[in-house]
C-alpha cells in the first residue's frame, strides 16, 4: 500500500509539477515581453524564439544531469584509481588489454553479436510473413510479442528454471532436463556446459527480441505496394521468390533498423547473464564484468569506468548510424 501511495503520489506530482512549469513559464514570458503595446510585433516574435527553449529546457536538463555528465564523470575515473583519488593515466586501459576476463568478455560479446541479432531479426521476419497469411495471425502475433512484456531479469529466471538441474536420480523439474531424461539421457547441467552455454543465455534473448523484430517487420511488409506484389505474380514467380526477390529487397531498411536496434541491445546485456550465470563458466560478458569491478567486493571505480566507456565506444557508432538509417527511411 505504501509503494502504491508513493507511485500515485510521484505521477500526481510530476503531471501537476509539468502543467505549473508550463504555464508558469508562458506568465512570466508575457510578462516580460507583453502582446500588447508600442512594440508588440518584437515582443511576440522574442518571446517565441525564447518559448521552445523553455519547453524542452527541463528535458535538456535531465539529459545533461543523466547522461553527459556520467559520461565525463567515467573519464575522469577510468584515469583514476580504484578509489579515485590518484591518477594513474591510461594504466586502466593497459589493465583491460592484458586481463582475461576481459578478453573473454570482449570474445563473448562478439559472439552474442553474431547470432542474436541475425536469429532475432531472421525469426521476426519469418513469423511477420507467417502470421499474416493466416486467419489467426493476431492472437499468434500476441503471444509472440508477449516476451517483450517480461523484464530481462524475469525472462532469466523463467529460463534458469528451463534448464534446471537437480542432480541424477532425482525428478527434474527443468523442462529441457524433463524431455532431455524422457529419451533416456541422463540430466545435464546446461548452464555449466563450456561455450554451449553462450548460446543457452542467448535463446533467452532471441526469445524476447523476435516479437519486437516480428511487429516492426510485419508493419514494414504491409507497407510494399500491393502492385508490386500482383505483378510478380503475373510474371511467374512462386512465393519464394516473391518473399525473397521482391519484398526483402524492399524492407531492406527496416530490416536493417532492427538488426541494429538489437545490436545495441545486444551489446548492453547484462541482466540475462547476472541472473542465470553471473558470468561464471565462460559466459561473462563486457555489462555484467563493468558490474562486477564497480560493485562487487572491493570496488574498483577506475577499472569498472574503463570497462563502461569501452561498452560507449561499441554502442555509439552503431547507434549513430541506426538513428541516421531510421531518418533516411522516414524522409524517404
Amino acid at each position: 500500500m505504501e509503494q502504491l501511495s508513493y507511485a500515485a503520489g510521484t505521477i500526481v506530482t510530476g503531471v501537476f509539477g509539468c502543467v505549473a512549469w508550463f504555464w508558469g513559464s508562458n506568465l512570466i514570458l508575457d510578462w516580460i515581453w507583453p502582446s500588447r503595446g508600442a512594440h508588440a510585433g518584437t515582443n511576440i516574435l522574442r518571446a517565441n524564439m525564447v518559448r521552445p527553449w523553455l519547453f524542452i529546457g527541463p528535458a535538456i536538463l535531465f539529459l545533461a544531469v543523466y547522461l553527459v555528465y556520467p559520461v565525463f564523470d567515467s573519464i575522469w575515473r577510468s584515469l583514476h584509481d580504484a578509489g579515485g583519488r590518484a591518477w594513474v593515466g591510461l594504466d586502466n586501459y593497459r589493465w583491460l588489454a592484458g586481463d582475461a576476463k576481459f578478453r573473454e568478455s570482449i570474445l563473448n560479446n562478439l559472439l552474442w553479436l553474431l547470432v542474436v541479432p541475425a536469429a532475432a531479426t531472421f525469426f521476426g521476419l519469418l513469423a511477420a510473413q507467417v502470421t499474416d497469411r493466416i486467419r489467426w495471425g493476431n492472437i499468434a502475433k500476441s503471444f509472440i510479442f508477449m516476451p517483450m512484456a517480461i523484464s530481462f531479469v524475469g525472462a532469466g529466471v523463467i529460463w534458469k528454471f528451463v534448464y534446471d538441474y537437480r542432480g541424477e536420480g532425482q525428478e527434474q523439474i527443468g523442462l529441457l532436463n524433463a524431455i532431455w531424461t524422457a529419451f533416456g539421457h541422463p540430466p545435464e547441467t546446461w548452464l555449466t556446459i563450456p561455450f554451449g552455454n553462450n548460446f543457452f543465455l542467448m535463446a533467452v534473448l532471441i526469445w524476447i527480441q523476435t516479437g519486437f523484430a516480428m511487429v516492426i517487420l510485419s508493419a514494414a511488409l504491409r507497407g510494399i505496394p500491393e502492385e508490386t506484389i500482383e505483378a510478380a505474380i503475373l510474371d511467374g514467380a512462386n512465393p519464394w521468390q516473391l518473399f525473397f526477390r521482391i519484398k526483402v529487397p524492399q524492407i531492406w531498411g527496416t530490416i536493417a533498423v532492427v538488426w541494429t536496434t538489437i545490436t545495441i541491445t545486444v551489446l548492453k546485456i547484462f541482466d540475462i547473464v547476472f541472473v542465470m550465470t553471473n558470468g561464471q563458466w565462460g559466459t561473462q560478458v563486457l555489462a555484467n564484468l563493468m558490474y562486477d569491478w564497480m560493485f562487487r567486493g572491493a570496488p574498483d571505480y577506475g577499472r569498472g569506468s574503463a570497462i563502461a566507456l569501452v561498452i560507449m565506444a561499441l554502442v555509439t557508432p552503431i547507434m549513430v548510424w541506426n538513428i541516421r538509417n531510421a531518418r533516411r527511411e522516414m524522409m524517404g
